[in-house]
């Protein structure tokens, strides 16, 4: 049988799983469904036991798909929605509540009484991240405020808290390691850059107890083993670990320093690899870890948009414009623009550059002659204008404009959408034959941290799809790049 790596990507709608062999060859692929839970406006959760027994079945109809057997499995990767928050039993390991998604917004008072407190300065300089919902601090200090005596039980060692990524690695491993790597840790609000260690000034600010952290691991190597399984044997290495941004990032090999990409899921994410520098944002961006390979580690710069393809299962789901996701390009094509109508993305609130929680979506432009071609399109238009903002406050930070953009996630495969991103950036969109770079990434690291590639080898074996290029003027760009931020301003003044 074929030696292979079983890489699991952890999304915010579903668990996909993929058998990658030693060529990068995808042999079996199966993706199930986690449901969301929307206990209040604001508040997106998910079920832990959801999560991991989507794992499991997504894990064993790929290996089915690829016709493999578990004990030709060299290694599993893991990259995981990255700011998502569980906490769970240490003896049980059951969770002690639903895991708190990164889109909850739950926390934004508790976010600006921290402000209130002065120490969003210290908590930018320390981490690279901002005071916002989105990350995993504040959700970590919710629970413990909230949950009949989880303090207690915390305080007292008795609860794990763990990204997705750690949950997994608990689970796959029978419960004997609780760990989390650099990149993942790196969004916690609690875990410094420098020292790339949790930071004890950090945790007092958020009364988070040290019992409960993970243990912090580089992004390739085995940290772990599989136990007590029944789709893998006893003593698979879990060898490679990413938040799945960072993952994209190396699955798009962007090894070197000023190489950049967009990955288009729920949420639209721009990276770029800043190399061993800890880049520090001045317009609007974060800092964080990319990972940590062979004692190396790498740091990005990223932009974070919440609404992407969300809009579009917006159209589908709360207007019932399309029944697919797959029918807005056809939509919005049949329209040459959007009809002077701009839809501004802000349906959970506003990331980089604003980090407006309180912003909502907007549509601006109405009139008698709008149609659903036309909101289709101006919804398309909307998720190019962010990300362009987040190139433009990206090139700034740099010194110099981002050469090219290499995109990935399911929103990439629409043309339309990809046109439009290279017309209003106003560079080249590359997109690879595998757009699904973010599970293809922690298959990469992991083979990496059991020897079966090298990084070298890795930059080698991802090929290009399509390049598309430019094709409006500066003049035109700059009108509908100004329409655009108008409206913003319009939603958050």
């Amino acid at each position: 049988m074929a030696k292979f790596v079983l890489a699991l990507d952890e999304g915010t709608t579903a668990s996909t799983a993929l058998v990658v062999l030693p060529d990068l060859t995808v042999a079996g692929r199966a993706s199930n469904e986690i449901p969301q839970i929307y206990p209040a406006p604001g508040m997106v959760e998910h079920s832990p036991d959801a999560i991991w027994e989507a794992t499991m079945t997504s894990a064993r109809q790929a290996m089915a798909a690829a016709g493999v057997d578990g004990r030709d499995c060299v290694a599993i990767g893991i990259t995981n929605q990255r700011e998502t928050t569980i906490l769970w039993d240490r003896k049980t390991g059951e969770p002690r509540y639903n895991a708190v998604v990164w889109q909850d917004r739950r926390t934004a008072g508790l976010c600006e009484e921290l402000k209130a407190q002065g120490l969003e300065a210290m908590v930018r300089e320390r981490t690279g991240l901002v005071l916002d919902p989105y990350f995993s601090g504040t959700k970590v200090r919710w629970l413990l405020d909230n949950v009949a005596s989880l303090r207690q039980d915390a305080e007292a060692g008795k609860v794990c808290f763990g990204t997705v990524d750690s949950f997994l690695i608990w689970r796959l491993s029978g419960g004997k390691a609780h760990t989390s790597d650099v990149s993942n840790a790196s969004r916690t609000l609690l875990f410094s850059l420098e020292t790339l260690q949790f930071d004890e000034d950090l945790l007092d600010a958020l009364k988070v107890p040290r019992a409960v952290l993970p243990e912090v691991v580089p992004s390739a190597g085995v940290v772990a083993r599989t136990a007590g399984l029944s789709f893998l044997p006893d003593g698979v290495p879990i060898a490679g670990v990413a938040g799945d941004q960072q993952a994209a990032l190396f699955g798009q090999t962007c090894f070197a320093a000023g190489q950049s990409k967009c990955t288009y899921g729920t949420g639209a994410f721009l990276l770029v690899n800043t190399g061993p520098v800890i880049a520090r944002s001045r317009h609007g961006l974060l800092s964080t870890v990319a990972w940590k390979v062979q004692d190396q580690t790498c740091y990005a710069i990223e932009g974070s948009a919440f609404i992407a393809g969300a809009a579009v299962q917006w159209l589908r789901d709360g207007l019932g414009l399309i029944r697919k996701a797959a029918e807005v390009e056809a939509l919005a094509a049949s329209v040459p623009d959007s009809g002077g109508v701009v839809f501004v993305p802000a349906l959970a609130g506003l990331g980089a550059p604003y980090w407006r929680p309180d912003a909502r979506g907007a549509v601006f432009g109405i009139s008698r002659g709008t149609t659903a071609a036309h909101l289709a399109r101006a919804v398309l238009d909307g998720i190019a204008f962010e990300v362009a903002d987040l190139v433009d406050a990206m090139g700034k930070d740099l010194g110099s404009a981002v050469a090219e953009l290499r995109v990935d996630g399911g929103a990439c495969a629409n043309n339309l959408l990809m046109q439009m991103q290279a017309d209003v950036a106003g560079i080249p969109v590359v997109r690879p034959q595998n757009v699904e770079t973010t599970a293809m990434g922690a298959a990469m690291l992991a083979g990496l941290g059991v020897g079966l590639w090298d990084l070298a080898l890795l930059s080698q074996m991802v090929a290009i799809d399509r390049v598309f290029s430019p094709n409006t003027s500066e003049a035109e760009r700059g009108r509908l790049v100004r329409g655009y931020r108008d409206a913003v301003r319009r939603v958050i003044s």
